[in-house]
């Protein structure tokens, strides 16, 4: 327990990050195709507290470092935030724009993974001070929980944005009938949580992501 209180310093501004600009990136490119719905809600601002959920940001994270902590483990790191309203009937286009809109919250995650990477590189060619350990553990934080946010959010499973990037690509028919899984998306989540499918299918390509960042960054 006493390693709790450091290890929740150093993945605090990580998390926040990465689940609020996930969001508030979902809010600016809906606004800018043409839906001001997140806008006129005050969710396009890098203000965390406008994205926090009480649950997914602050207790989910929590728990699972607490676990991790006291029981040694390394359990997947994940949270949520509040989602951010989007209208697609207001969206130019819906069908098109939906895809960008939906893709660009694990496109942020791309982008802060390897910013943390730079930042990783960065701790471990500066001479060795009280900061640089320090900032290699939550350059090493930034880039896991953002491998975990966009690696996830691209399962095609609605209301993920992998599911709604499918809604958008997928012929209107087909579309359709896909966009009715969006109320058992939760629940198959969990399922899949719970009997261990969503960490077979969510290790490999993290592990594959961060071998990429390390090959590109050299560390």
């Amino acid at each position: 327990m006493d390693s709790l209180i450091p290890t929740l310093a150093i993945w605090a501004i990580p998390v926040l990050l990465a689940i609020t600009l996930h969001e508030a990136a979902h809010g600016y490119v809906a606004r800018h195709f043409g839906d001001p719905t997140a806008h006129l809600a005050g969710r396009i601002t890098l203000n965390p507290i406008k994205h926090i959920d009480p649950v997914g940001t602050l207790l989910v994270p929590a728990g699972i470092l607490a676990l991790s902590s006291l029981v040694g483990g390394s359990g997947i790191l994940f949270g949520w935030a509040k989602p951010v309203p989007v209208d697609f009937s207001r969206l130019r286009h819906p069908k098109a724009d939906m895809l960008w809109v939906a893709a660009a919250g694990p496109f942020v995650n791309l982008l802060m993974a390897v910013a943390w990477a730079l930042a990783f590189k960065l701790a471990t060619i500066l001479p060795p001070s009280d900061y640089t350990l320090p900032l290699m553990k939550m350059s090493d934080a930034g880039m896991q929980i953002n491998a975990v946010l966009m690696v996830l959010n691209l399962l095609p499973i609605p209301p993920l944005d992998g599911g709604r990037i499918a809604v958008s690509l997928l012929p209107h028919r087909l579309a359709w009938r896909f966009a009715q899984l969006e109320p058992y998306g939760f629940p198959i989540l969990l399922v899949m949580l719970f009997t261990g499918v969503l960490g077979a299918i969510l290790w490999p390509m993290m592990a594959a992501f961060r071998l990429f960042l390390a090959t590109i960054f050299s560390f």
